[in-house]
């Protein structure tokens, strides 16, 4: 191809000619190729050769002008952007190549497409220059920025659905039901395209590559965005055509209760959020997602770090009936008899429990070691949705009345529910309560809400978001009871390998009922349930036990969910496909454990290698083959660090 002799040069030149501009990251295994066809921009990826993702357009439309046709391209610039991350335990030197192709449109006015390239991660924003001494502001209404693949990818996708719908028209929500390996001709099950993160399994032929390359007959590829913050919209998918493939959506019109624009309104000179694309010859890259994408800058800074830890909540499986005093002691009594940090309060505390009674109760959680987490409905305008307390997180004023008495009475957290849509006045409630809470030392988890956009990076107080047909629908459905395998192996290699996903609990109950005998059972076993502990990541964990587990659960059990952190230093994915199952290896400082889910209907037996253990003996968490009652045994690694291991149907394995 054009890749090795090309390297070369540019190691040399951090200028070339226009017109095709061949990028090329660090090694050289990931290109991509940006060309002025026609006055079209567009871009293309290789990876070891192979086209991963075909001829995309570049491009967007503002009141100030027209960048989609009739441009003409630059000469482009290079520039290292090498970064050293160093953390507790390691230090990773990441080499990134930071790209500048600029561009002209019919009426003279520039712009530039910025790419930043890593070994496998491709990134890209618009650099829009102010035109001249006016307009100092604009507003973009549409990007063409397309991400179109070969012919043959399947998707692994989740659907954006129309504004104002579902119970008391809290949509969109971000929790519909994903495909796994659909095909791309497939239309959207609501009509509205698909939110991000979108995984695309590309088909490779073996003449296409070298055994070197570590392809095994697909390519995967990662879709999203990130940087996203007020100043901006936050976009999804359309849905594919076979011209341009999935190009950027911005919000429907009637998101918000209709209130707001679809529209970015920017200042000039702006820079827009980055288009992020994750490229592997196996799913590695894209679950560990290590540097390989942009750094963002934190906003602000705390003081002091937050607490990381685990939280009790009594409302997945006793629901609103145990928003009361006595249930919530409960409840509190329980995490610090478990040594978690954290109690959450849920919907409808301000009315059945009280301000006065809640502040009783936050000085009986301290006593006990424990803080307390409280519920609140983000809006005023933008749903239906009846649970209070509401109209305290909708404007500044009622946020910092709220807030201060949330510090005043040692409260840690809210958790925030609720949100209209991906309007840019969306993004920026999003903002402004995450630093307002800061303000106040207040960590923020988001419900009901979009997905998270590169704001574990950008806001040092956020937690993490919902985001996902959680566990909540577990409760709510005996049918989500038994897809929950299925979607907890999907989550490592979409929605949960960009940023924190707050699932909702480990759950610890046979039955989703709070005596713990009737409605439906739970189909998974429970040491599936403690390695999603694991897989799912998220700094605060909901370990979703009930009081009755105490007596309930075996010793090892409650030893093993008492200590399990949720900071992990580094993960290594070893084994696993969207759906199907996933074997992950995370290290807490200089700890590894390794958990594994397997949702399909026969055992799953594979080889683990973990350098770590070579010939050491480590504890090991399994369900029974005959009984699936839950096991802890011993398992011996060879020399070469390497042993056997079984995970059951709807079950799971720990190693530690």
């Amino acid at each position: 191809m054009r890749k090795k002799l090309f390297v070369m040069f540019l190691l040399t030149s951090a200028v070339a000619m226009a017109q095709t501009a061949n990028l090329s990251s660090h090694n050289g295994r990931l290109n991509v190729m940006v060309e002025n066809n026609d006055g079209l921009a567009t871009y293309a990826v290789y990876y070891d050769d192979v086209q991963v993702m075909a001829s995309s357009r570049l491009g967007f439309e503002a009141d100030f002008g027209d960048f989609t046709q009739g441009l003409k391209m630059g000469d482009y610039k290079m520039q290292f952007n090498d970064a050293t991350y160093v953390g507790q335990h390691s230090k990773t030197t990441v080499h990134a190549i930071r790209y500048t192709v600029p561009f002209t449109n019919a009426k003279g006015q520039k712009m530039s497409v910025i790419f930043y390239l890593t070994d496998n991660g491709v990134a890209f924003r618009y650099e829009i220059p102010r035109p001249g001494e006016n307009p100092k502001c604009g507003v973009i209404r549409r990007e063409v920025s397309s991400f179109n693949f070969p012919e043959g990818t399947s998707t692994f996708l989740c659907p954006q659905i129309g504004p104002m719908t579902g119970w008391e028209r809290t949509k969109p929500s971000y929790e519909e039901d994903y495909k796994a390996d659909a095909p791309m001709t497939d239309r959207s099950r609501f009509g509205q395209g698909y939110t991000f993160p979108c995984l695309f399994r590309v088909p490779v032929k073996k003449a296409d590559y070298s055994e070197k390359s570590g392809y095994s007959d697909n390519a995967w590829v990662l879709v999203s965005e990130i940087g996203v913050d007020g100043s901006y919209v936050g976009s999804h998918l359309s849905d594919y055509s076979p011209e341009t493939g999935y190009t950027i959506a911005f919000p429907q019109a009637g998101e918000n209760n209709g209130n707001g624009t679809p529209f970015a309104g920017i200042p000039l000179p702006y820079t827009t959020p980055w288009r992020t694309i994750i490229v592997g010859a196996s799913l590695k890259p894209i679950v560990e997602n290590r540097h390989i994408l942009p750094t963002l800058s934190a906003k602000y800074m705390p003081e002091e770090p937050y607490k990381a830890g685990r939280y009790t909540w009594s409302w997945l499986v006793w629901q609103d009936e145990s928003i009361n005093y006595d249930d919530q002691v409960q409840f509190i009594d329980l995490a610090a008899k478990m040594g978690f940090e954290f109690c959450l309060v849920d919907n409808w505390w301000d009315q059945r429990i009280g301000r006065d009674k809640i502040e009783e109760l936050s000085k009986y959680a301290q006593s006990k070691g424990v803080s307390l987490m409280l519920w609140y409905n983000s809006n005023g305008y933008e749903n239906d949705a009846p649970q209070t307390p509401r109209d305290c997180m909708s404007t500044a004023i009622a946020r910092d009345k709220e807030m201060a008495w949330l510090q005043k009475i040692g409260v840690k957290g809210i958790k925030v529910d609720f949100f209209g849509g991906d309007k840019q006045c969306t993004m920026q409630l999003y903002e402004d309560i995450l630093y307002d809470a800061f303000r106040y030392g207040l960590q923020v988890i988001f419900h009901g809400c979009t997905v998270p956009r590169g704001w574990g990076m950008m806001y040092p107080n956020y937690v993490a978001s919902e985001a996902v047909l959680a566990s909540e629908n577990v409760y709510f459905s005996e049918g989500h009871a038994k897809t929950e395998a299925f979607e907890l192996c999907l989550h490592p290699f979409i929605r949960n390998a960009m940023e924190p996903m707050d699932w909702g609990g480990t759950i610890m109950n046979k039955y989703l009922s709070r005596d713990n005998k009737s409605r439906h059972k739970r189909y998974t076993t429970d040491i599936f349930e403690m390695a999603v502990s694991i897989t799912t990541r998220t700094p605060i964990q909901c370990i979703a036990m009930q009081p009755n587990n105490l007596d309930e659960l075996p010793q090892f059990e409650l030893d093993f969910l008492r200590q399990v952190p949720t900071i992990w230093h580094e993960t290594r994915f070893l084994d696993g496909y969207p759906g199907k199952y996933v074997v992950l290896a995370r290290r807490n400082v200089d700890d590894w454990y390794v958990a594994g889910l397997n949702a399909e209907p026969q055992p799953k037996t594979l080889t683990i290698t973990m350098k770590e253990w070579a010939g050491k003996t480590v504890s090991y968490y399994v369900d029974d083959a005959k009984t699936n009652e839950p096991q802890l045994r011993q398992l011996k690694f060879d020399k070469k660090g390497q042993a056997k291991v079984t995970i059951q149907p709807m079950g799971g394995i720990i190693l530690k």
